[in-house]
């Protein structure tokens, strides 16, 4: 009897020896233990930093912000420095005393971390409620992390709302949860909030190249920026990916990174954006299936499509510095860009988007990606606009000849005025007034970036486009000193650049007067009968 419990004793030890060989995962291994290795949360870490020393910390704190950004990690470091056995506040924690090492091996019987998802009733609280009342086990306060808070029931958060307005002076709570909208106000109104944001690029860039350098890990920098990207701000993410990738056991290079992670979208997202640029449906719907035989999933890489078309976008705006992309991927970008009006590319945005979210189409995968590209070669913005306004301009001029353009060459976006020789009488512009108004306010932000001290950037601020008459844009402006400082090259050329820039049309402007004596009515058109009547005093009392 002796000699079997010996051997199950032997057996049970041996077992407990070979748990502790078996191998950590990096983002658990490489969690920070102390406040200095927190990455890119400094605001609140020195808050709460400053709070332990000066011993004035909150009872209920709420930590929100986007998964894998530190929340937790937040929480453990906090409750370790208010437990912390290192007679220097300012220390604290230490990570060397027993209730720090505790903490680091799960021990800390003081520390009750709860998962709100499978936890989130009333009796779960009720429970806790129950408990919170007995004195710390270990250290000096019991610390109780509740994580996914959102997910408790509204029974439950009624039920926990007394105890966080008035817990036992032993007693903190740290919520934590990456959807604060679902928080009831009466829960945020007791607790001290910190809002965790997204990480760097090149924070979490930085941090990987540590960790490789530390694990023996050998990998290419554009590796490691594809898998920051991938991670969308998400430091533990961005770690789980490096693991993943560790685990194929030989050099990350940036192939290995886009096949693994479904990102080699690259070649793909730019060969498809040529496509479109070159109206090429062949060549396009091609690259579609060539990336989706090769295991891409088609919301993936519409949603790639997107992010693509986004720093297109950053990048007409003069926004280039927000994008962080490979030199040889930016080179593409910045080629796209001037292929392409800023309305090419947010109409794009959107056709994209929409297959990105569209979950209807599982029967078949390549079929929402396949409209969304036959939709960006229909027609591009611009000339959206023109056929509109042609379409409109035929049922005004019922009978008089108008001249069509067609949409094949690049050069031929611009809009074409047609003048009509028998009466003398030029063709509206094609363009309506609508599309102007809703770009108007972008005018000046284009202004900015390429004048900053432009005299055009205050007056089209001012001024309000009002009419098109005979190919002009009107402008309005109160009183009669504006319309003369407007009507100036140095201020109408620019305007008229801008609106070809962001809207692919060519239109002139002119400032208008439209208030006081004399002034012009907008629905009046300049140089007619009607205007010269109002020149001279007349009053129009009604409109037929």
């Amino acid at each position: 009897m002796i000699q079997y419990v010996f051997i199950l004793y032997v057996h049970v030890h041996c077992f407990a020896i070979k748990r502790k060989k078996m191998t950590q995962a990096l983002y658990r291994k490489w969690r920070p233990l102390l406040w200095d290795e927190v990455v890119s949360q400094e605001h609140i870490v020195q808050t709460l930093k400053n709070a332990v020393a000066s011993n004035r910390v909150a009872h209920a704190y709420l930590f929100s912000g986007p998964r894998g950004t530190g929340k937790t990690t937040a929480a453990r470091l906090l409750a370790k420095a208010v437990n912390c056995l290192n007679p220097d506040v300012t220390k604290r924690p230490c990570n060397t005393c027993l209730h720090c090492l505790a903490v680091n091996e799960n021990r800390f019987m003081d520390l009750i971390e709860i998962d709100a998802a499978s936890n989130n009733g009333v009796d779960d609280v009720r429970d806790l409620r129950e408990k919170i009342n007995f004195a710390p086990s270990q250290g000096t306060y019991k610390v109780y992390i509740i994580d996914e808070v959102h997910m408790l029931s509204t029974g439950a958060f009624n039920a926990l709302l007394k105890t966080l307005e008035e817990p036992p002076p032993h007693a903190i709570f740290i919520l934590a949860t990456t959807e604060i909208h679902k928080i009831p106000a009466t829960v945020l109104s007791r607790c001290q909030r910190h809002e965790f944001r997204r990480v760097p690029l090149g924070e979490i860039t930085r941090r990987l190249l540590e960790i490789c350098k530390s694990e023996g890990i050998d990998a290419e920098t554009d590796a490691l920026n594809t898998i920051a990207r991938q991670s969308s701000g998400g430091m533990r993410d961005a770690i789980s990916l490096l693991d993943q990738l560790a685990s194929t056991g030989g050099k990350i290079t940036i192939d290995l990174a886009q096949t693994v992670l479904g990102t080699a979208t690259s070649q793909s997202v730019l060969a498809l954006i040529q496509a479109v640029l070159d109206h090429q449906p062949g060549p396009g719907l091609d690259e579609i299936h060539k990336a989706l035989d090769g295991g891409a999933d088609a919301r993936a890489l519409a949603r790639q499509i997107v992010d693509y078309l986004r720093n297109l976008m950053l990048i007409q705006m003069g926004n280039s510095e927000m994008v962080e992309v490979p030199n040889d991927t930016r080179t593409q970008m910045v080629r796209h860009a001037g292929g392409l009006t800023t309305a090419d590319v947010l109409r794009m945005m959107r056709i994209f988007n929409a297959a990105a979210t569209d979950s209807r189409g599982g029967w078949s995968p390549s079929l929402g990606l396949e409209l969304a590209f036959a939709e960006s070669l229909e027609m591009p913005a611009s000339m959206e606009v023109a056929a509109a306004a042609r379409t409109t301009s035929t049922m005004h001029l019922q009978g008089r000849p108008v001249l069509t353009t067609h949409t094949q060459t690049e050069s031929e976006r611009s809009i074409q005025h047609t003048v009509q020789s028998d009466a003398s009488k030029a063709v509206e512009s094609p363009v309506n007034l609508e599309q102007i108004v809703k770009v108007w306010k972008q005018i000046s932000g284009y202004l900015k970036q390429h004048d900053s001290k432009s005299p055009a950037i205050g007056l089209v601020n001012t001024g309000k486009p009002r009419e098109i008459q005979k190919g002009v844009l009107l402008v309005g402006f109160l009183g009669d000193v504006l319309p003369q400082k407007f009507n100036r090259p140095e201020v109408t050329q620019p305007i008229e650049r801008a609106l070809k820039e962001i809207i692919g049309i060519s239109i002139s402007v002119q400032g208008v007067q439209v208030d006081g004596k004399n002034a012009l009515p907008a629905h009046v058109k300049p140089g007619g009968m009607v205007a010269a009547a109002n020149q001279l005093g007349g009053e129009i009392v009604d409109i037929q």
